[in-house]
C-alpha cells in the first residue's frame, strides 16, 4: 500500500476516535487529544523506513520512540505526559476495532509531572504594587478591583471572569470553583474599597441587561485572555519588576497567608483544594517554620529538665 494512502487512512482512523471521542468530552480535551494525535503522526510521516501498512507499525518501540523525541524538544513532563495519556485512549479505540492486537502505549510508565509553581511575589513588593493607584479612567478602576480581589480572597481567573453582581454582598464574594463546586470567600477592606469605587464606575461601560460584575470597554462580560493582558499592561505601567499573571497573584495570596496564619486548613478551605496534599505543594511550606511548629507543638520535640 502506499505511503500517502496509508496515512489517509491512518488520518480518517483517527478523525472517528476523535468523533467519538466528542461525543462524551469537552471541547477542550477533545482539541487537545487531537493536537496530541496530529503530533504523534507528524513523527510518523518523518519515520520513512516505517512501513506504514494498517497499524501494525503500532508498537511500544515507536510509541517510546516518539515519546523520547518529544522530551529530547524540551517539552515538560505534564505535556509528555498528556502526549502519553492521548495514544493510551487511541489505543484502546484501535484495539476496540480490530485494527492491533494489544494496547503498546499501555505498557508504558506514565511519567510524574513536576509540580512547577509560579514563584510568589514579594509581600512589600506586592503592597508597593497596589498602592500605586491607577490613572482614574473606568478601565483603571476596574483594574484596580480586579487586583485587589484577586491578592484579597485568592480566585482563580475563571472565578474572577465568572463573577456576577449577585456574588458580592459587599463583605464576601460567591464563586463557583472546580467540578462546580461554590464557595464564599472572605473581602479585605481595600479589596471592598477598590469594588466600590468599581461600581459606581461599571454603569459607564455595561449595559443595565450586563450582570457580569466585570466588563469590557464595550461591555460584556470581560474574558480570561483580556484579564491576563490588562494584569501584564499594569505590571508594566507601575514597574513591578516581575511577571504577573492572576495565578501569580492567587499563589501570592496563599503563601502570604499561611506565613502569617500558620493554618494550612484555613488555606485550603479558601483556595477550594479537595485535598490537603494540593495546598501543601500549592504553597511550599518551608521546612523551618515546618520544624518551629514541631519543636513548640510537638511534647516529645524538648527533653524536659528533670533537675
Amino acid at each position: 500500500m502506499p505511503q500517502s494512502l496509508a496515512l489517509h487512512q491512518q488520518r480518517a482512523d483517527i478523525d472517528r476516535f476523535i468523533t467519538r471521542l466528542a461525543q462524551r468530552h469537552s471541547a477542550a480535551t477533545v482539541d487537545a487529544y487531537r493536537r496530541d494525535l496530529a503530533t504523534f503522526i507528524e513523527f510518523i510521516e518523518q519515520q520513512n523506513h516505517l512501513d506504514m501498512h494498517g497499524w501494525e507499525w503500532f508498537s511500544i518501540a515507536i510509541v517510546r520512540r516518539y515519546l523520547g523525541s518529544e522530551r529530547a524538544r524540551g517539552l515538560a513532563d505534564r505535556t509528555i505526559a498528556r502526549r502519553q495519556a492521548a495514544l493510551r485512549r487511541f489505543g484502546d479505540w484501535l484495539l476496540e476495532q480490530g485494527h492491533i492486537p494489544r494496547n503498546p502505549a499501555k505498557l508504558l510508565d506514565t511519567p510524574t509531572p513536576n509540580r512547577h509553581l509560579p514563584r510568589p511575589i514579594d509581600v512589600d513588593m506586592v503592597a508597593r504594587f497596589l498602592d500605586q493607584g491607577h490613572d482614574g479612567s473606568p478601565l483603571g478602576i476596574r483594574d484596580q478591583a480586579m487586583l485587589e480581589l484577586l491578592y484579597s480572597s485568592g480566585l482563580r481567573l475563571s472565578e474572577l471572569t465568572g463573577l456576577d453582581l449577585r456574588d458580592y454582598d459587599g463583605q464576601r464574594v460567591r464563586v463557583i470553583g472546580k467540578g462546580n463546586k461554590p464557595r464564599q470567600l472572605p473581602v479585605g477592606r481595600r479589596a471592598q474599597a477598590a469594588l466600590t469605587e468599581w461600581l459606581k464606575t461599571r454603569p459607564e461601560l455595561a449595559a443595565p441587561t450586563d450582570s457580569a460584575m466585570f466588563v469590557g470597554l464595550r461591555g460584556g462580560r470581560l474574558g480570561p485572555r483580556a484579564v491576563e493582558l490588562r494584569l501584564a499592561r499594569s505590571a508594566t505601567e507601575r514597574g513591578l519588576p516581575e511577571h504577573l499573571h492572576p495565578h501569580r497573584m492567587r499563589h501570592s495570596f496563599a503563601s502570604h497567608l499561611l506565613e502569617s496564619s500558620h493554618d494550612l486548613r484555613a488555606v485550603q478551605e479558601l483556595l477550594g483544594h479537595a485535598h490537603l496534599s494540593t495546598t501543601q505543594i500549592y504553597t511550599r511550606l518551608d521546612w523551618q517554620h515546618l520544624a518551629e511548629t514541631y519543636d513548640n507543638a510537638h511534647p516529645r520535640a524538648h527533653r524536659r529538665n528533670r533537675e
